[in-house]
Formats: structure tokens, sequence, C-alpha cells
């Protein structure tokens, strides 16, 4: 259909492609020649294909995409692999126009007039922040996605920071629950797999002043090789495919094909996760016990985030723990307002629930969410 970008030879020159959108277009991410650069046209990039075969540059600054995909309202997403400029894998909305934060394919904007002016580079680590804090300098500065964003307009932060070594250590295939409870009580929630964690992980999102956020819950771990690609058919059953070739995975066999699928009793799990400006709040598939919800010393949080940096990869940086001060059960049981402090913009806000309890005494089965604060709403 088409091929209006380089191909060098290089190993690292993955083309990832979607299912057809709303419009009829494909859409392809489009991997460096390497961790650091573009040796040919539009690696780096995201790309369109028109039915008519013509190709329009879409977004810049992808680095090592794993899958892509659509949620349930037609929004493009792409797994991006942990490495320079990203400290863990993420989960990346693919705006028309954006820049996603690797500046090596940003050469080519030359080819692409319809994208506009060249974003400016990011300003490298030893310019970052006060000058005179040579400790900051040398760690990395934790506000650096934060800083970035003000100065760069067409920075888009990662919707999800996957979060390294909790969640997976390479992202790929995502997949979007269109079952209408087929699969569950999670209707058009986001599935994301990972192939060296040979796993599936929940994704929730929201928008807040217009930047996608949410947060990540682990969901289904114990698949046989590293998962690479899945999809969910009609029946909400999710098939998934992997291999461990040249990559190692958890799960120990050099490659699989699985079916995963709802045994029909609803899990007791966090349903969704939204951001508020005191906190958070947080809903259930089930009614909780009120008292173990409605009680601060059943839930704790910390928060941290990753520098923004050329360097590969990165620890978690800038860790806070904030205080939980109370913890409100709605009426009906099947949400819990948690009023928090601080909130800090940027970070990774991971939320223990280790306390709550449905009403029929029943633990979570998943007690950890990571929710990954852009934007604190306003009050």
């Amino acid at each position: 259909m088409n091929d209006s970008w380089g191909v060098s030879g290089d190993y690292h020159e993955y083309a990832i492609g979607s299912r057809f959108d709303k419009a009829g277009d494909l859409w392809v991410t489009l991997c460096l020649t390497g961790s650091f650069s573009s040796a040919v046209p539009f690696r780096s990039w995201a790309l369109r294909i028109k039915p008519d075969g013509t190709m329009v540059p879409t977004c810049s600054g992808i680095r090592s995409p794993g899958g892509i995909g659509f949620d349930a309202d037609g929004e493009a997403y792409y797994c991006d692999n942990q490495g320079p400029w990203h400290g863990s894998c993420t989960l990346q909305h693919l705006v028309p126009g954006s820049f996603q934060g690797h500046p090596g394919g940003n050469i080519w904007y030359d080819l692409a007039p319809n994208m506009g002016p060249r974003p400016i580079d990011p300003l490298p680590e030893a310019f970052q922040g006060d000058k005179g804090r040579k400790d900051k300098r040398e760690r990395g500065d934790p506000d650096r996605m934060v800083t970035e964003r003000e100065r760069i307009k067409q920075l888009l932060p990662p919707a999800v920071y996957l979060v390294h070594g909790k969640i997976g250590n390479s992202a790929s295939a995502i997949i979007c629950d269109l079952s209408a409870g087929k699969f569950g009580p999670f209707s058009k929630q986001l599935f994301v797999a990972d192939q060296s964690h040979s796993n599936l992980s929940r994704v929730y999102l929201e928008t807040v002043n217009g930047i996608k956020q949410g947060v990540v819950i682990p969901f289904r771990s114990g698949f046989a090789s590293g998962i690479i690609g899945g999809r969910m058919d009609e029946e909400g059953r999710v098939f998934v495919g992997g291999s461990d070739r040249g990559w190692g995975a958890r799960g120990g066999k050099p490659f699989c094909f699985e079916k995963c699928e709802w045994t029909g009793r609803p899990p007791f799990e966090v349903h969704e996760m939204h951001a508020k400006p005191d906190g958070f709040e947080v809903t259930f598939t089930q009614p909780v016990d009120p008292a173990a919800a409605g009680d601060v010393k059943s839930y704790s949080m910390r928060e941290f985030t990753y520098a923004y940096r050329e360097q590969y990869g990165g620890d978690e940086v800038s860790e806070v723990l904030p205080k939980i001060s109370a913890a409100t059960v709605a009426a009906d049981g099947k949400s819990v307002r948690l009023t928090i402090s601080p909130l800090t913009k940027g970070h990774i806000h991971e939320l223990h629930l280790d306390g709550v309890r449905s009403t029929e005494k029943l633990p979570l089965l998943h007690k950890v969410g990571y929710y990954t604060l852009n934007e604190i709403p306003a009050k």
C-alpha cells in the first residue's frame, strides 16, 4: 500500500501497523534506526496511510514502538519501550501534530510541511533546573517532563507510565474491550500486553485539561511466552500470540498462541480511578465493606517519577510520601473518595489498597494501581 519511509537495514527499524481506524486509515509507527538516531526518513514517526495509499506524517518523537491500537472513541495510542528519553515503558496518545518525546527523528520535519514548525529540542540534562544545584543536575531533574512541556508546545506527556519492573519491561499490544460486558466489567478499557513479563495489564484513561492520563492495574499473568500481538473477537475472548526469540520472557516457552476469556464471575477489583483537585475517587466492581474502605489505614500511597533525559532508562526518582487524611465511602458502596496531600503534577501516584474488603469480606484481586498525574483538575 505504501513504503514512503526509509529503511537502512538496521535491526532496530521495526514498523508496527494498526488495524483500520474509523476513517479507513492505517497507522504505522516507525522505530528509530538505533536507540538514539534516525538515519533514514521518518524513523521515529507515526504515519497514516490513506485509503488511496498516500502517506500523511502524523506524530514525531517515537523511540521503540511495541504496539498500536485505538480506544473506544477511535483515538490512537502506541506503546513505547524504555530507553533514551523514556525512563519506563509508556502508553502514549497519538494526537496528530504532537511530539512524543524523543528528538532523534525531528530532522525530518522538512519532509512534513503539514506538521508545522519543528519542535525545539529538549535541553541537555546539564542545563536543566537551577544551575547552582549541581546535585540536581547529576541525578536528573525529576521535573523535566513538566518543565519541558512549558518550553516545547508540541510535547505530549505519556498518558500512562507502565511502571518498569512492576507492570512490565517490554510493552507491546493494545486491546480495547468493545465486548459490551462479554469480557467482564471493564467495558471500553484498554488492555496492554508485555513481552518480557508475559502478562496483560489494564488501563483506565480520562481527560483532564485536554490531556489523557489514567491508571494502570495488573490484570493477568502466566502466559506461556512473551506476548507480542493480541486482539479481542466478537465473543469477547482475547487471543494473544507471543515469542521469546531474541528477547527472554517470563513465560518460558519459545512461542505461544493462547486465549483469555471471562469466567462469568465478577472479580472484586478497582474499576476506575479518577483524579480530583485534592485526591482521587476510586470505584470498584463490587460494593465495599464501609468500615474497611472508610479507614485511611486501609490505604497507602507513594509518588515518584522518571527523569526526562537522553540517557537510557532511569530509576524512580523524587519520591513523595503524601498523607491520606480521609476516605469517604459513597452511599451505594461502589466508590471511595480519598483526600490526599500533596498531589504532585507529573508524578506516578502508586496507590495500595491492602485493607479494602468487599461486603463479602473478600480482598481485592489486585491491590495496587499506578496513576500518572499529568494534570491536576481545577477546583
